[in-house]
């Protein structure tokens, strides 16, 4: 239960920390160091200053009750003016520590010779230094290059060409030759990166109480030459491989085989039934697929292999998720995992990896596929540097970093943490079973994970099932997310869980192979909020007319790339790259702009929020509004809400839009009145977004229909609420 937050800290009673759970002996030393804290921070100083103190005097930790941070963190910035000074931070960089991060060095060393006298520090010179990367692209990536694991086997004729007007998004790293699988397993002296360095970390579920196991950088090349040398036997050079499993050990060493031997990835998600699997085959013309007899997860045993035989008639080769004997009998013409490897012997240890130019494809990935064929799109060598780079300089993963991202190799959130942590000379650590709970909370203590990312949805599970209580996070020295709208009070617990580091929210997509929003450690950073865009990034908002905003303008609008982007698509495999991403799009400084589909504010203070998708805002009484916004807001209305969706239905008959909002219980089993619940909506509506939206429908639902990526299905909600409602007449 949340404790009430009072008008300021200095407000905080012994009773009102009594009631957030901390124990009567402990109170008055607590309330004693709050009070110092605050008045660090001077008389009548801002919330953000008081809030800079008491994170800076350590007086909240992560063993505290999540009642008693958000006691304090509310009543911090009780009186904190949102409209007028934009989203209040919680984290803010280190003058010191900002000069040990990636970009903090870079700029120290390059800073004064880039930008001349007006350079200052990482601080107060970043946002200088972020448009000196827009606008001299080939500066900034010939730095950042230097900075990663990438070997070319010849060196690249430049780093940006735009010759050829026809491709809109320029030509990189022209007359480069290199195999960026190859990169990820060589030895780096200038990361400090040996064969004997430990490239993943990982544990099966079910033996949490074992020791975490290790796997060396020359452990790992062995490996994944031992699968190269067995394809050489089966494939040609550029055929497609599917892989369709969990993200194991086994898969990432399957997944570097495929890209260092001259093949294709084709990443197909595990989630999916047997038509979106066969979908993914044909579509991407995959040769064959890898894949596991079972998933375990949770305790239980999905069946995998059953639905990849239902989806493809395409060769098989099957990795048993447990043990070494297979659980299943396989069809004719499939291969088990051990007869696979046999074929390498006899190989030389010593393999030979295909270089090839900077834009060959590596992997061919796909959008969610929420309506339609989902969009094949193919991943240069460009897309992995750009990951990598993205993370170190966002996300600031250094050499001997422990990086940890729930996720698969079907979406691609796969392939970016397993290049970002293998191009930083980080290591990888990796879970094999499911990241929902307790288990998966221990691994990352016991792996000592540095770096963690997530998604919304776990955040919260976590949080629900209080997971981390009795765990130390506190080796976690940046964390992430991406994928949908971050919880203000989930980001809440989890920050407090590692003494408040901070959270870099993430933005972009699949065919950016990179976000285009997201924080840094050179900025303040909010909950839910992303503090600027990408190094390198540039962007306008557009209004409804399609003229951007003034940069410096609190605003909303549809978001319009740059189309210089080094990393993202020049084509799609089946669909009309140009109409997707170009069409109707805006010329802006003699260049159209690239389409991404995102509603995006531009808040006081300038930080960024995403409002949802071009196709998720609302029209309310003539007012345009987004579905998060109003999420954002109906979260927060009853104590018993696990998560809403908000959507509006147009009525049959015509006439204004109807706002409908669905709610999941965290107690399932709770009887709950749907009209106070609907009260509380309006309520909460009227008082924290706008007095004229008025909700016109609720239900309580069990779950929510999501992309196996995770991403919420409004379109889906909608539909099923506009069937049930013209049946039932209710509009």
């Amino acid at each position: 239960m949340a404790a009430r937050a009072r008008g300021s800290v200095r407000e905080i009673q012994p009773v009102d920390v009594g009631d957030a759970g901390l124990a009567a002996a402990e109170a008055g030393a607590f309330l004693a160091a709050l009070r110092s804290a605050a008045a660090a921070a001077g008389p009548g100083a801002a919330g953000d200053a008081v809030w800079a103190a008491v994170a800076a005097a350590g007086v909240l930790r992560p063993e505290h009750p999540h009642a008693l941070h958000q006691l304090v963190y509310y009543s911090v910035y009780a009186g904190w003016d949102r409209a007028a000074r934009g989203p209040p931070p919680y984290w803010f960089p280190s003058p010191i520590d900002c000069k040990q991060t990636n970009l903090g060095r870079l700029m120290e060393e390059n800073g004064p010779k880039l930008l001349g006298s007006s350079y200052k520090d990482p601080i107060s010179s970043f946002n200088h230094f972020y448009r000196f990367s827009v606008e001299n692209q080939e500066v900034y990536w010939s730095m950042v290059l230097k900075q990663l694991a990438v070997k070319f086997q010849q060196e690249p004729k430049a780093i940006l060409s735009t010759s050829d007007r026809s491709n809109k998004g320029g030509t990189w790293l022209q007359g480069a030759v290199l195999n960026i699988a190859e990169c990820c397993l060589l030895p780096c002296p200038s990361l400090k990166r040996t064969d004997d360095s430990t490239a993943i970390i990982w544990r099966d579920e079910g033996l949490d109480d074992h020791p975490v196991n290790r796997m060396s950088l020359k452990e790992l090349r062995s490996q994944v030459i031992t699968v190269a040398n067995a394809l050489d036997t089966m494939f040609q050079k550029g055929d497609r491989i599917a892989i369709d499993m969990p993200m194991t050990c086994d898969a990432v060493i399957i997944y570097l085989a495929i890209v260092l031997g001259g093949f294709v990835v084709v990443s197909i998600a595990d989630s999916f039934a047997p038509q979106e699997i066969g979908t993914r085959m044909a579509v991407s013309k995959a040769k064959a697929i890898f894949t596991q007899d079972f998933i375990i997860r949770g305790g239980k045993k999905v069946p995998l292999y059953s639905r990849v035989v239902q989806g493809t008639s395409s060769k098989a080769v099957v990795i048993p998720a447990t043990g070494g004997y297979l659980g299943v009998t396989l069809r004719n013409g499939d291969v088990s995992w051990k007869d696979f490897l046999s074929r390498a012997a006899g190989r030389s240890s010593i393999y030979s990896a295909a270089y090839q130019s900077a834009d060959a494809i590596t992997n061919i990935l796909f959008s969610s596929g929420t309506t339609g064929e989902p969009k094949a799109i193919p991943w240069t060598q460009l897309a992995p540097i750009r990951c990598a780079a993205d993370t170190w300089a966002h996300l600031d993963v250094q050499p001997q970093d422990i990086g940890c991202w729930p996720t698969n190799l079907g979406w691609v959130m796969g392939p970016i943490i397993l290049y970002s942590c293998f191009l930083n000379g980080a290591t990888l650590a990796l879970y094999h079973g499911s990241p929902l709970g307790r288990d998966f909370c221990k691994f990352v203590q016991d792996a000592g994970v540095t770096v963690l990312g997530s998604v919304p949805s776990l955040v919260k599970s976590w949080k629900a099932g209080n997971y981390a209580k009795g765990l130390d996070w506190t080796k976690i020295r940046v964390l992430g997310t991406t994928g949908e709208a971050s919880d203000i009070d989930d980001n809440l617990w989890l920050t407090s869980r590692t003494s408040y580091k901070p959270i870099v929210e993430c933005c972009g997509g699949t065919e950016l192979a990179s976000s285009y929003i997201q924080g840094s450690l050179l900025q303040p950073q909010a909950f839910g909020a992303f503090s600027g865009a990408s190094m390198s990034t540039g962007f306008v908002i557009l209004d409804e007319q399609g003229t951007p905003y003034p940069d410096d303008v609190p605003c909303a609008g549809e978001v319009g790339l740059f189309p210089l982007y080094f990393g993202a698509t020049n084509w799609l495999l089946n669909a009309d790259h140009n109409k997707v991403y170009f069409d109707g799009m805006p010329i802006y400084k003699g260049r159209q702009l690239r389409r991404h589909g995102d509603i995006v504010q531009r808040t006081v203070g300038g930080y960024y929020i995403v409002q949802g998708r071009a196709d998720d805002t609302m029209n309310l009484g003539g007012i345009k509004t987004s579905s998060v916004e109003i999420e954002r807001v109906c979260n927060r209305a009853d104590e018993g809400l696990l998560e809403t969706a908000a959507v509006s239905i147009k009525p049959a008959g015509g006439g204004p839009e109807h706002l409908a909002i669905l709610a999941v219980l965290k107690d399932r089993s709770a009887q709950y009145d749907v009209n106070l619940l609907k009260s509380k909506f309006q309520r909460a509506i009227q008082k924290n977004l706008n007095p004229l939206f008025k909700v016109s429908y609720v239900k309580i639902v069990p779950q929510f229909p999501r992309t196996a990526s995770n991403k919420l299905l409004r379109r889906v909600l909608r539909d099923q609420l506009k069937q049930e409602l013209s049946n039932h007449s209710k509009l």
